[in-house]
């Protein structure tokens, strides 16, 4: 159908179907194009919202940052010759977590946040028991999600040398 054509079914209805017509068609544009600017403006909003936020992280850390570089080198186990991280890593995979083994990174000074998918709950207890026993750590937070398999946890630790 062609302009031409719309223009003249238009107005070959009458004055009150085609106010309704107009109405209708002004009302569809406007739903249309609120639907459409709504998400949009929500996402702007968020992203906003994460750019402040990422702002106000990095002058924190320039304030901090010298301060920081003063404290020296991080925290080594009680051992003296193996850091935390390589301590960390090494008796996982001896323990048979390994595989399962996602992350670990700094929380604090002399402290370790440590990820675990998909492992077994009775290793990853003895693993828990084998740090605290044999190297001297200390378990500050530890949580443990069930996974379909029985036996099978998502787990994350925190672990601190002591003092």
């Amino acid at each position: 159908m062609n302009l031409a054509a719309l223009r003249q079914w238009y107005e070959a209805r009458e004055p009150r179907e085609q106010r309704i017509l107009l109405v209708g068609g002004v009302l569809a544009a406007l739903i249309l194009l609120i639907g459409a600017l709504l998400p949009l403006n929500r996402a702007v909003i968020a992203a906003q919202a994460r750019v402040e936020r990422k702002q106000s992280d990095l002058v924190f850390l320039r304030e901090v940052g010298p301060t920081l570089a003063t404290l020296g080198p991080a925290p080594v186990a009680p051992q003296g010759a193996e850091s935390l991280v390589v301590l960390i890593d090494r008796s996982a995979r001896e323990s048979g977590l390994g595989q399962s083994l996602t992350g670990s990174q700094p929380s604090g000074e002399g402290s370790m946040r440590v990820q675990f998918e998909k492992a077994d709950f009775n290793a990853w207890v003895a693993w828990l028991a084998r740090l605290v026993n044999q190297h001297g750590l200390r378990v500050e937070a530890a949580t443990t999600e069930a996974t379909a398999e029985p036996g099978v946890v998502n787990a994350s630790v925190v672990v601190h040398l002591r003092s």
